[in-house]
Order: structure tokens, then sequence, then C-alpha cells
């Protein structure tokens, strides 16, 4: 019993060593736990890094893409810009539209223009065909020959009507100015020429040449002017006038209102 309690009082610690373990601190709580939050920090720091770096695009990793071809175009930057507001004068905004002047031109056209000038060329060369049998087809005297030696010396507008008279039933014929053939003008011309009257061959020239007078003035032998045309008044309302083309020389109710009385010698 006394070798058991000696053994029990050997392996009991000693006042020093009981002070020392009392005494000695233990490990601290804080300290783990100050170390844990800073570990936890550096972590989640490594960890946005890594994120970050993955978020990246691949092409900002690409050698050489700082080169001009791989800045921004101008537009992805207008894209990219906010809203913004821009101001037009007044004078802009009012402005007219215009249409453009160009005009298109179909073959259909081309074709009848084609065409147009052709029978424009026909009919120029079956006129001219035409003068030089109608030429040849008279040999009596010319405008020229009555001026020199007019048959009718006194002038006066009932003689002169009677003369045109004298060639109701002449063909028409474009610039013919004899009995062969009379145009409008030509007629004028060649009857007035026998009273030592000298006329342009021009019924625009002729009609200058006289005096306007109204209607309700004029007598038969006056000239009755119209656009392009002209012939003998012949009364009543009616003209005695070489017509055109395939007609011959008449007397005809006036068509028209666009017309006026000249009276030559006034």
């Amino acid at each position: 019993m006394k070798a058991i309690v000696a053994a029990k009082a050997s392996v009991s610690p000693s006042p020093d060593l009981a002070h020392k373990v009392a005494t000695k601190p233990l490990p601290s709580t804080t300290r783990r736990l100050r170390r844990g939050g800073l570990a936890n920090v550096v972590v989640m720091t490594v960890a946005a890094g890594i994120v970050g770096t993955l978020a990246i695009p691949a092409y900002a990793f690409a050698p050489g893409s700082g080169g001009p071809q791989f800045a921004t175009t101008d537009a992805t930057r207008l894209t990219q810009a906010q809203a913004q507001s821009v101001d037009v004068a007044d004078d802009v905004i009012a402005a007219p539209v215009t249409k453009d002047g160009y005009a298109a031109v179909s073959g259909a056209e081309i074709k009848a223009a084609a065409e147009a000038a052709a029978a424009a060329e026909a009919a120029r060369v079956a006129a001219e065909t035409a003068m030089t049998s109608y030429a040849a087809s008279y040999s009596g005297p010319s405008v020229g020959d009555f001026l020199a030696n007019p048959p009718y010396p006194n002038f006066d507008l009932a003689s002169v009507y009677n003369v045109a008279t004298q060639y109701i039933g002449t063909p028409y014929v474009y610039g013919g100015a004899t009995p062969a053939g009379f145009d409008c003008s030509g007629l004028v011309m060649y009857v007035y020429a026998q009273f030592g009257v000298s006329m342009p061959h021009s019924s625009t020239g002729q009609g200058a040449m006289g005096t306007r007078i109204s209607e309700a003035d004029a007598q038969p032998g006056d000239l009755v002017i119209m656009p392009g045309h002209d012939g003998f008044y012949a009364g009543n309302g009616m003209i005695l006038h070489a017509p055109y083309e395939g007609a011959s020389v008449r007397v005809q109710p006036i068509w028209t209102s666009d017309y006026y009385i000249v009276r030559i010698g006034i």
C-alpha cells in the first residue's frame, strides 16, 4: 500500500510543472480566426483575377492587336455613341425637291423618230421631184416678168379678185408660184405681181405689207391672213385660196376664227 501511494506520489506533477501548465497560454481562437480571414481575402482576390482574366476577349491577347487594323471603326464608334441631336436650318428643311431632268427614251420612241425622219426625207425628195416636173411643165410668164411689165397697171381690189378667180382649179404645189401649181402665198404673189405689186413668197411677209381692217370693211381682193396660211377674201366670210397638197385652188368658208383681214395699198 505504501508502495502504491509512493508510486502515485512519484507521478504526481510537481507544483512548478502544474504552475507552468496552468500559466501557459492556450492557442488563441482569435488568432486562428484572424489567419483564416486573411487567407480568405487572398483566395478571393486571386479568384477574381482569374475570372477577370478569363472574361477578357481572346483577341485582347492576340499578337499585334494594337495595330491600326484592330482599331474601332467609325461605324462602331457611332453605334456606341449616345443619342445626339442635329439642328437643321429652316431653309434646308423647306428646300424644294426638283425632278431630275434626265428622261429615258424607249426603243419604240427611237423607232418612231427614225420612221418620221425617213418619211420627212421621202416627202422632201417627192417635193423636189414635183418641183422639177412643175418647172418643166410651164413656159408662161413668171412673177418677175409681170413685175417688169404689169398687164394691169391700174390697181383696184375688184380687178385683183377677178384675176385671182382665173386660177380656180389649179393644183396645189408646195413652193409653186405659176399656173402650173400654186401654194397659198404663191397664188397671192402671182396675182398681185400682175398689178405691179412685189410680194415675198410668205404668208407672214405678205400680211406685214398691208394694213389691218375690220371684216365689216373687207372687200373681195383683200387678204385673209392666218397662222402659216393666207388667201383672198371672197366676201360673206369666204376665202379663195390654194389649200393643201392634193387639193386645188378653190373658194370655201373661212373655217377658223384665228385670222385677220389686211388691205394692200393703204
